[in-house]
């Protein structure tokens, strides 16, 4: 079953390991294919407990396995993606948000919690579905494993039974990462620690929590236990009573054996020296006979532009769903892929959104051109940016035209050929929506109103000169002249302008005359393009608001 036994070698690369014109998803399968050269199918994998929102945080797990696993298929491999429901893990503590009467549930498995709302069948089952109705939404496709019924089928048994016969190397194992001052400041006795140690939780068959302890266990398959909250005695023979769990470190290394994982991620808690990878790592050694996957510890991602860290296990985390409303599929998977996973960076519900927007179109239009570099290209590639088509209308311009025309598609389609502006249907019809959520859900703040009555309070303050220039603008306008937007430009540049002096001398002029506009118009100094903007709106509206 293991095909790399004493195979010695790092099973993390650093950026030594990958060469400057490599894509970092494609150095680890070449490292992983150097190992393992001739499976008939290479396993990755990634997993989250669902003891809340399953936020953007957690999607990092699964886009660096994402890319690992686009990468050996690119060399010709079948490879599949298994995902893991920890949602056999205990219920820790209760999350904001939920009522402070499930605190009784505290310590069942979380597929043992009543869903909060009564409209699933389980506290855990409403955290997965909102994930993978996202995911499927973003097109990964995924294996699905559910570690409860894995669990209480019994389809761990021989190995929980393997890791019951072997708790006294086990518990070597965790001793020798522990350093002495860290036993000392724990109280361990290493002798006491390794008599006493049991590397399962039994979950109670009278409360159906994990509040036990273990009394005697006959060197097999048996064990008896004492339920704390009860005081009731019992005894569970694991080969039939599957109400036993692994702990986490255990269970980390015996999955990796028993679905023969290549390569899985981790976030940075794990990937510390010492940290639950290395242990893990000697622990699928010393127990399973087999070697650890290929690792990549990942740093966190952050968010900008809403408040609150975010943290599935408590109130305010981003959701999937969220951030699919503004962001495209491809972009959200291109942003996690072209870096590496030891890179940081932010996803935003602010203005930054609009940069990333342009920096994902400017990588689409060279990966079409040809002029993208390989590392650059795989990544788009792998996320779906060949998918993208024809001309892409900006998000920008998306929502500046969106607003103009108060989001009617068929009038932004109307206008954009006015414009000149070519545009992929899809691509447009996609970024109306995603501007508009944006704006109007995520950032109310920065839509653009129209005043329904003049801005007598700016209107007074505006000089002489300021007055006519508005007024002569006003006039060319109510002439029905300015039927296009490129002779409303035009006009607009050439009223401020002074024939005595210089382009830059004159530039100061139509900036202020730009700003006196908008501020007439909408109540700021700048807003979209005027000539488009002024062309779109209800020409009688203009002129009543431009009476000064």
């Amino acid at each position: 079953m293991n095909d790399s036994t004493n195979i010695e070698l790092p099973r993390r690369l650093v950026s030594s390991d990958i060469a400057a014109d490599e894509y970092w998803a494609d150095a680890y399968a070449k490292a992983i294919l150097r190992v393992y050269p001739d499976r008939e199918k290479y396993t990755v994998a990634a997993g989250i407990s669902p003891s809340g929102i399953v936020h953007f945080g957690n999607f990092r797990d699964v886009a660096t396995s994402f890319a690992v696993m686009k990468a050996l298929e690119k060399h010709g491999k079948k490879v599949r993606f298994i995902f893991s429901w920890d949602n056999y893990d205990r219920l820790r503590k209760v999350p904001q948000g939920i009522p402070e009467s499930f605190v009784e549930h505290i310590g069942r498995p979380l597929t043992g919690v009543p869903d909060p709302l009564g409209e699933f069948s389980s506290y855990a089952e409403r955290f997965q579905t909102a994930f993978v109705e996202s995911i499927v939404e973003i097109g990964i496709p995924l294996e699905y494993r559910n570690q409860t019924q894995e669990y209480t089928s019994g389809t761990y048994a021989e190995e929980v039974i393997l890791a019951m016969q072997k708790r006294e190397e086990i518990a070597d194992v965790l001793l020798s990462f522990m350093s002495n001052k860290g036993k000392e400041a724990k109280g361990v006795d290493p002798v006491e620690y390794r008599a006493k140690f049991y590397p399962i939780t039994i979950y109670s068959r009278f409360s159906g929590k994990d509040t036990t302890k273990i009394l005697s266990y006959n060197g097999d398959a048996e064990v008896t236990y004492k339920c704390i909250e009860t005081g009731q005695e019992d005894t569970v023979d694991l080969r039939h009573d599957f109400c036993v769990k692994l702990n986490w470190k255990v269970d980390w290394a015996m999955r990796w054996y028993k679905e023969q994982v290549v390569f899985e991620p981790g976030g940075k808690d794990h990937a510390s020296p010492n940290g639950s990878y290395d242990v893990s790592s000697a622990l699928i050694r010393e127990i399973y006979g087999s070697e650890p996957p290929f690792f990549a510890g990942y740093e966190f991602v952050g968010i900008q532009g809403v408040d609150g860290k975010m943290s599935g296990s408590k109130g305010g985390a981003v959701s999937p769903g969220q951030l699919l409303e503004i962001y495209e599929p491809a972009l959200v998977k291109w942003l996690y892929l072209r870096k590496t996973p030891q890179q940081v960076f932010n996803l935003a519900f602010d203005s930054e959104v609009i940069r990333q927007y342009d920096e994902f179109d400017r990588e689409v239009k060279a990966m079409q051109e040809g002029t993208l570099p390989v590392a650059r290209y795989e990544a788009l590639d792998f996320a779906g940016g060949s998918e993208y088509k024809g001309e892409i209308v900006s998000f920008r311009q998306a929502a500046s035209l969106g607003q103009i025309l108060q989001w009617d598609l068929e009038k932004i389609k109307a206008l954009a050929v006015d414009l000149g502006t070519p545009y992929n249907e899809e691509i447009l019809k996609s970024r109306v929506a995603k501007a508009k959520a944006w704006l109007e859900t995520y950032n109310p703040s920065e839509l653009i109103v129209v005043f329904d009555v003049i801005n007598e309070t700016y209107a007074k303050e505006l000089s002489e000169e300021d007055k006519k220039q508005v007024r002569d603008f006003r006039e060319a306008l109510a002439g029905g002249e300015l039927i296009d937007i490129k002779t409303l430009e035009t006009v607009m540049y050439d009223i401020p302008k002074d024939p005595n002096l210089s382009q830059k001398e004159n530039s100061p002029r139509q900036r202020a005359f730009f700003k006196n506009l908008y501020q007439l118009l909408i109540g700021r100094d700048t807003g979209p393009r005027l000539s488009t903007f002024l062309w779109a709106l209800d020409r009688k509206k203009v002129l009543d608001l431009l009476d000064v």
